[in-house]
């Protein structure tokens, strides 16, 4: 039901919020351009201003920290025709080619990567933009193709037939991170030189037709574009290896967002929705909702539910922070949470206060039910394909 804060009413599916994520929803209903109402998904959790797992509107605004500093981070999916589980040993294989082919954590490819984005990018440019320093699009251009660390995954699934999958979760990299902070640090100034009360400073915002909000705009686009060419390589490359592995042929590829803002319809106006850990589930489209590394993922079609912004969940959600998961998490139930998927030991934390400790920030422990999940959302979606992992490869 709808709860009204003392701004616009807020919507949730989220069955028990955590106070900092309650708290972040209310500065959005407080927020002087937000629109209608906020959308909780079920899978939310504290972000950095805005929850994650959260769909806003707004009116004539854009809010970098509404869209988030992984910019484009989204899930991309490909079913294969090959049927039956294979072996542990080819699947070690394909974890292994995987990982030698596609660069993980803080590794970056080794030469530039060729991509028409950057030179059509750079071409539309009157300027330099502020973020981009000597070294940023160098970086870039080797990052491409790269999975990236935290809560990055590449996956090797199978569905209720039997048909294997492959999914994967990364977005733009130290790209969206780059334009993200530096269009912050500069709505913050605007918005406090032009006296506005904000709920947060967290939530600045740039005006959409303001010089700087169509430099948000258009960088914005670019780090997106980044992350869904970043997706497809990657992607090229596991369904290269599975076709050289076990000989397959593939259908039904999907590459989605679920860090950005989109201008859009919604209640009769025309507004800015921002999607910061959720995914688009407009009437009949196709949508990735992963679970965690050991737990189903869904393969799902949106309902167009007005009342989400046509929104749905964008995967499991945390229940714990990386370094409670650390603290708290029993290695023998990490174990068997893991159950016969192959993946890699978990690692030991070298510095710090957990030194010595395994990392278990992204063990399934530290994650909310997807099955719960996915039942609280049965209004914004409907299940197409059930899929569970048989092997893992994690930035």
């Amino acid at each position: 039901m709808p709860k009204k804060q003392s701004g616009i009413p807020l919507r949730s599916w989220c069955q028990d919020p955590e106070e900092l994520a309650m708290e972040q929803a209310e500065n959005l209903c407080r927020h002087p351009r937000a629109f209608h109402h906020i959308a909780l998904m079920p899978d939310c959790h504290p972000g950095y201003g805005m929850p994650i797992g959260g769909v806003a509107a707004f009116r004539n605004a854009i809010i970098p920290n509404a869209v988030g500093v992984d910019i484009g981070c989204g899930m991309g999916a490909v079913m294969s025709d090959f049927t039956g589980k294979p072996e542990r040993k080819t699947l070690h294989k394909i974890t292994e080619a995987i990982a030698r082919y596609i660069p993980t954590g803080f590794s970056r490819h080794k030469q530039d990567q060729i991509w028409e984005g950057f030179d059509n990018f750079l071409q539309n440019l009157s300027g330099k933009p502020g973020w981009m320093g000597k070294d940023t699009l160098n970086i870039a251009r080797m990052s491409l193709g790269t999975l990236g660390g935290g809560n990055h995954f590449i996956e090797i699934q199978k569905d209720s037939e039997n048909r294997i999958w492959a999914m994967l979760h990364s977005g733009s990299r130290n790209l969206g991170k780059t334009i993200a902070e530096y269009h912050h640090r500069k709505a913050l100034a605007e918005n406090r030189k032009d006296g506005i009360d904000l709920p947060s400073e967290d939530l600045a915002f740039f005006d959409t037709d303001s010089a700087r909000g169509m430099a948000y705009i258009r960088d914005m686009h670019f780090a997106l574009n980044f992350a869904k060419e970043n997706r497809r390589r990657m992607m090229d490359i596991v369904k290269n290896i599975l076709a050289d592995i076990l000989g397959c042929n593939f259908h039904q590829e999907i590459n989605i967002h679920h860090n950005y803002a989109a201008e859009e319809n919604h209640f009769g106006c025309r507004v800015w929705v921002h999607r910061k850990g959720a995914t688009s589930a407009q009437k009949g489209e196709k949508g990735i909702i992963p679970g965690s590394m050991g737990s189903p993922s869904y393969i799902v079609e949106g309902l167009g539910n007005p009342e989400s912004f046509c929104s749905c969940a964008h995967g499991a959600g945390r229940i714990m922070g990386r370094n409670e998961a650390c603290r708290k998490l029993d290695a023998a139930a990490v174990a068997a949470s893991m159950k016969d998927v192959v993946h890699a030991d978990f690692p030991t934390i070298k510095k710090g206060n957990l030194r010595g400790k395994q990392d278990f920030g992204e063990a399934p422990g530290a994650y909310k039910d997807i099955d719960t999940v996915m039942e609280a959302q049965a209004d914004l979606v409907k299940i197409l394909v059930k899929l569970q992992p048989l092997a893992v490869v994690k930035g």
